[in-house]
C-alpha cells in the first residue's frame, strides 16, 4: 500500500474553502454517527447534497426514518441509508458494525455521536461511564470492525479513507487529564471534555499508526465551535416546534448547528486536508472551517502516555484496534 502521508494532495487554501460548495462526493459512501439531530444531521445533509451515499447511524429507528425524510425533502433524489447504532451497548455496536462492514463500499466515517448527559453517575448498559462509553468506547469498537472495509475501499478505488473524530473546544479550555480514561470527574462538563481529550489522543495516535503501516486511511480531528438552536435552520422533526429548544448563553457569539457541521464535512471531503490535522472554526466558536495547530497535550503527550491510554481503552471496549 502507499503511505497516504507521501501522496500529492491538491492543496486547498483555508481562505478559498467554501462550506456551501464542498467537493463533489459522487460514488463515495460516508457514515455519520449521531445523525438524527444537530451537527450530525446537518453534516449528513451537506454530504448528501454533495452527492455522497450517506449512511445515517443512530440508536432510534424512528428518528433515523425522520432524519432520512428531512434530508430527502432538502435534497430530492439523495442516496440515504440508515443503520441502527446504540453506542451505549457494545453488543449493539457489533451488530451495527457487521451491517456497515457489509456495505458495497465504505469511504469515510464521521464519529460524531454520543450521549450528552452531564450526570456523572450515568452508565452504559455495559456499566461504563456514559460519556466515555458512548463517545469513546462505542466508537473504538465500531472502528475496529470497519477499518478493514475502509482500507479495502481505498485500495480498490485508489483513494484515501477518512476517519474523522468529533472533539470539542472544551478540551483546550478545561485541560482535563486522561491518564485513567475510566475516572469520571464530578463536573459533567469536565467529564465530557475528558472523554473528548481521550478521543483526541486516540485519533492522533491512530493516524501515526496508519501511516507507519502504510494504510491508505487518514485519521483527523475536528471541533464544531458552538452551535445553538436559536441560529439553526428549521427542519421538520429535526429543528422545529416539536423538538426541545435549549437556550444557550453563547448565542450572540455562536452559529447554527448547520455551520457547526462544516469542520466535520471539510475533514471528510477536502483532499488537501491530511491525516493528523485538526479542523475547527476560524473564530473559535464560529466561522468557516480552517486547519488549526494540533494541541500538544493530546497530539504529543509522550509515547508512554499514549500507549497507556490506547491499551486501557482497548481493554474497556473489549477489542483490539489493529492497524
Amino acid at each position: 500500500m502507499t503511505d497516504h502521508a507521501t501522496r500529492q494532495h491538491p492543496s486547498t487554501d483555508d481562505a478559498a474553502w467554501d462550506p456551501a460548495h464542498p467537493p463533489r462526493q459522487d460514488g463515495r459512501t460516508v457514515v455519520v454517527t449521531g445523525a438524527t439531530a444537530g451537527i450530525g444531521y446537518f453534516a449528513a445533509e451537506q454530504l448528501a447534497a454533495a452527492g455522497a451515499d450517506v449512511v445515517l447511524a443512530s440508536r432510534s429507528a424512528d428518528r433515523l426514518a425522520g432524519a432520512r425524510d428531512a434530508i430527502l425533502a432538502q435534497v430530492p433524489g439523495a442516496h440515504v441509508r440508515t443503520v441502527v447504532l446504540e453506542l451505549g451497548s457494545l453488543r449493539a455496536v457489533d451488530e451495527a458494525e457487521a451491517e456497515l462492514a457489509a456495505l458495497p463500499r465504505l469511504d469515510a466515517v464521521f464519529l460524531n455521536g454520543g450521549a450528552m448527559s452531564m450526570d456523572p453517575r450515568a452508565r452504559t448498559s455495559d456499566g461504563h461511564p456514559l460519556l466515555l462509553g458512548t463517545h469513546v468506547l462505542g466508537h473504538v469498537r465500531l472502528l475496529a470492525g470497519i477499518l478493514p472495509a475502509l482500507t479495502a475501499t481505498a485500495v480498490e478505488h485508489g483513494g484515501e479513507g477518512r476517519v474523522v473524530h468529533a472533539s470539542t473546544g472544551f478540551v483546550a479550555r478545561f485541560r482535563p487529564g486522561f491518564d485513567d480514561p475510566a475516572r469520571v470527574p464530578r463536573l459533567g462538563i469536565v467529564a465530557y471534555a475528558r472523554a473528548k481529550a481521550v478521543t483526541e489522543v486516540l485519533a492522533f495516535e491512530l493516524d501515526r499508526r496508519l501511516r507507519a503501516a502504510g494504510h491508505p486511511v487518514a485519521s483527523l480531528v475536528t471541533h464544531p465551535g458552538v452551535g445553538v438552536d436559536a441560529r439553526t435552520p428549521h427542519r421538520p422533526g429535526i429543528r422545529d416546534g416539536s423538538t426541545p429548544y435549549r437556550r444557550n448563553p453563547y448565542t450572540p457569539w455562536a452559529q447554527g448547528k448547520d455551520a457547526a457541521a462544516w469542520p466535520g464535512v471539510r475533514a471528510l471531503t477536502d483532499p488537501g486536508v491530511r491525516g493528523g490535522e485538526y479542523v475547527a472554526p476560524r473564530e473559535g466558536m464560529r466561522g468557516v472551517p480552517v486547519r488549526v495547530p494540533t494541541p500538544a497535550p493530546t497530539a504529543h503527550p509522550g509515547a508512554d502516555a499514549v500507549r497507556r491510554v490506547w491499551e486501557r481503552v482497548e481493554d474497556l471496549a473489549g477489542v483490539e484496534l489493529r492497524v
